[in-house]
């Protein structure tokens, strides 16, 4: 879709940047020019969430936005993160890129910081999302016809066995009653692999379980033709 003023986005892969993007391409107003995704060195996955950057590409391409990937040390310390990032959003400055996107919901601290790097070089931060009520977006995600698995769980607060599951509405109805629905406070982080900003589903399957430092990780895979995927 095209609009008249460039924006950069910077995507996770989940389910919140799914919705931050197509409610923004609602507006009409804007023209994304690229998706900014960080990734950890050496291990080839998107930071944080962990999954591959092969499911990250096979997305990205899907949506239909050119892919630009910020590289970052596993740890990696906040002025490493800063730096990469601006040196990548710099880019996209010189291009004409004044806006980038977030599909951050209501952590203030996590806002202002954004918006604190991005006034450095003379951008600012748009934010769809921003203090939506989570249950409502829940909704929307399944009214829309969005689809997900829950990539990464912090095992604190979640059984193991919330890994690797679709987010359907079993998968909500049994979250723990203080967990928030969309993850916000880092409960659980997903990849979405279909939806209405996809030209077509991206066909995963789920691997191994692994628990790294109270993280719990199913491992995503590209669905090969004759293997169950999650993708239709």
């Amino acid at each position: 879709m095209s609009g008249t003023e460039p924006i950069l986005f910077c995507w996770s892969g989940g389910k919140d940047s799914a919705m931050a993007l197509h409610l923004l391409l609602q507006q009409k107003e804007y023209r994304v020019v690229a998706l900014l995704t960080t990734v950890t060195e050496g291990y080839d996955r998107i930071s944080m969430h962990g999954v591959r950057c092969e499911l990250l590409r096979q997305q990205a391409k899907s949506v239909g936005w050119p892919l630009h990937e910020v590289r970052i040390p596993r740890k990696c310390p906040n002025s490493t993160y800063e730096a990469r990032m601006e040196e990548a959003l710099r880019v996209f400055y010189a291009s004409g890129v004044r806006k980038v996107v977030f599909g951050d919901i209501f952590l203030e601290d996590l806002r202002l910081y954004r918006e604190k790097n991005l006034a450095r070089i003379g951008m600012t931060a748009l934010f769809p999302l921003w203090k939506r009520d989570t249950r409502e977006l829940i909704r929307f995600f399944h009214a829309e016809g969005f689809r997900a698995v829950a990539a990464c769980i912090d095992g604190k607060i979640l059984h193991r066995g919330f890994a690797g599951r679709e987010l359907d509405a079993e998968f909500f109805a049994e979250l723990p009653p203080a967990t928030d629905p969309c993850g916000e406070n880092g409960e659980f982080h997903t990849f979405v692999f279909d939806g209405p900003i996809f030209q077509r589903p991206v066909r995963i399957r789920t691997g191994e379980i692994v628990e790294r430092d109270s993280l719990v990780f199913c491992d995503l895979l590209p669905a090969e033709d004759d293997s169950p995927s999650c993708g239709r």
